[in-house]
This record gives C-alpha cells, structure tokens and sequence, in this order.
C-alpha cells in the first residue's frame, strides 16, 4: 500500500513538472531584460514607459550605444493583462540599428485592449 502512495506521488510530481514550459524567470517589477552579451556591447537602455490610452497602450525605451561603431540589437514587447498573464500572440521580434556614440527610441504598441504591463526583452 505504502509502495503504491509513493509511485502516485511521484507519478504527480513528474507530471507536474513536464507541464511547465520555459520563461525568463524574472519578477512583475522586473520591465526590462537585457541578454548579458547586450551589455558586453556597449549598449545600455532605459526601464520601458508605458502609456495606457483608451484606444492603444504603448511602450517606449531609450536605447544607448557607449561603442565607436554601431551596434544592431534585436528587441520585442511582451504585453501582460492586469493579472500578470502574458498576452498572445506575441508581436514580432524586431531589430534596430543603434549609430556610434548615440541612441535610439524604441516604440511597441498593443495590439490587445487590456494590457496593463510591458516587458521589453532585448538580445543581439
């Protein structure tokens, strides 16, 4: 009997852990993720605004290159609904261009009514 309780619970334990899927694992108040290979290359930015209208939420960033040559770095938005959910389908990944010695903003907008949190994810 006691055998039979143990391989139930291990049973469950198995499941449950192959019904996760992979994330960045970071915190609600964490908006802005940076690969380390991001800040390696001389590029730093600023925690995402967001700005929530009646018609559209949208985000926007500062980007900045501290190198002499430019730097091309891949970004998206995650939007998130007022639970934490992450809204579906994710946009599109984009990439941007940052010139020597300068900066870039960077503009996502929602395409969901209903998002209330923005995470920007950038990598090279």
């Amino acid at each position: 009997m006691l055998k039979g309780r143990i391989a139930v619970l291990a049973l469950t334990i198995l499941i449950a852990g192959c019904s996760s899927r992979p994330a960045i694992p970071v915190s609600d108040e964490q908006t802005l993720v940076m690969e380390s290979s991001v800040l390696a290359a001389g590029i730093t930015a600023e925690t995402p605004s967001l700005t929530i209208s009646d018609i559209q939420p949208s985000a926007s960033s500062r980007l900045y290159n501290e190198r002499n040559e430019p730097i091309t770095v891949h970004y998206r938005f995650y939007w998130y609904d007022v639970r934490g959910l992450e809204m579906h389908p994710l946009e599109a990944p984009r990439n941007v261009t940052v010139p020597a010695n300068s900066s870039v903003t960077l503009y996502g907008s929602a395409n969901y009514l209903g998002a209330h949190k923005v995470r920007l994810y950038l990598y090279l």
